[in-house]
């Protein structure tokens, strides 16, 4: 991955916090608001993007009936999101 090739995943302070959240597990749509002290439009247009580019994988369900929805990073998002962490380490490796 090149500085001026960043993916469009990578470019907002929303995606990059709910990719990073999601390194750690599943999580449910509200558990990635509360992390990311987003709106739920915001929220779920990010998390629909995402999805739409392949870095997230998302799980609609209903519970005691009423709907739940889940992400989860995807094999791609992960690789993804390791590129582009092993990016920045190599620009501030050669900054010194």
């Amino acid at each position: 991955m090149e500085i001026n090739s960043i993916p469009e995943a990578f470019q907002t302070k929303l995606r990059l916090a709910i990719l990073s959240s999601l390194l750690t597990g599943q999580k449910s749509f509200s558990e990635l608001k509360e992390i990311t002290s987003s709106t739920d439009g915001n929220l779920g247009a990010q998390i629909k993007k995402l999805n739409e580019l392949g870095y997230v994988e998302i799980e609609k369900a209903f519970i005691k009936n009423k709907p739940q929805t889940t992400c989860a990073i995807s094999e791609y998002g992960k690789k993804q999101f390791k590129e582009y962490v092993e990016m920045l380490e190599n620009l501030l490796t050669q900054s010194k």
